[in-house]
């Protein structure tokens, strides 16, 4: 299997978003709109990358819609075993629901584990996606997320985990 990575960027509700996958299609890393995406590739893309580009953009714009709530794409995210270990136990937190940087932990065996579960929730590679956006503060409060927090926030309404704030009068 060739390395070569096929980059794309498309306008979704919360700004510009990039997608790299593969030349098999699997998807390796999003490019959150706060980040500079290096813009589409120059290479033609593989009949995979196609494939696997289309089927991003489409669930992603489902999503965006409110019409999906699980996404149903390969996934290659590169990092240490600890931090795929951090992004397996994210994908299992569900459409509409928090979890916190200590519960993780301690459902990975860790005593005093929510730093080094909020670093690899950072280095996630493809949020939204692995939904690294679902863990918050033990507080409750919205802490980290390389989107910025307002994006969080937005993420966090559009599947109903928070409610919007209340409108002000004056």
């Amino acid at each position: 299997m060739d390395s070569a990575l096929f980059h794309s960027v498309f306008e979704t509700p919360v700004g510009r978003i990039g997608l790299a996958v593969d030349s098999e299609g699997t998807l390796v890393g999003i490019l959150l709109p706060n980040r500079k995406p290096s813009g589409a590739s120059a290479q033609p893309l593989s009949p995979g990358a196609a494939r696997g580009m289309h089927d991003a953009r489409a669930q992603l714009r489902e999503y965006f819609l409110g019409k999906r709530r699980t996404f149903d794409l390969p996934l290659a995210p590169h990092g240490s075993e600890f931090e795929r270990q951090v992004w397996t136990r994210l994908l299992a937190v569900p459409y509409g629901v928090t979890t916190s940087y200590g519960a993780i932990a301690a459902d990975l065996g860790l005593i005093n584990g929510a730093r080094a579960v909020g670093r690899a929730n950072g280095a996630n590679p493809i949020p939204i996606v692995i939904p690294c956006h679902r863990v918050i503060g033990s507080d409750g409060e919205l802490t980290g997320y390389g989107g910025g927090l307002p994006l969080k926030r937005v993420l966090l309404e559009l599947e109903g985990a928070i409610a919007p704030p209340e409108p002000r009068l004056f």
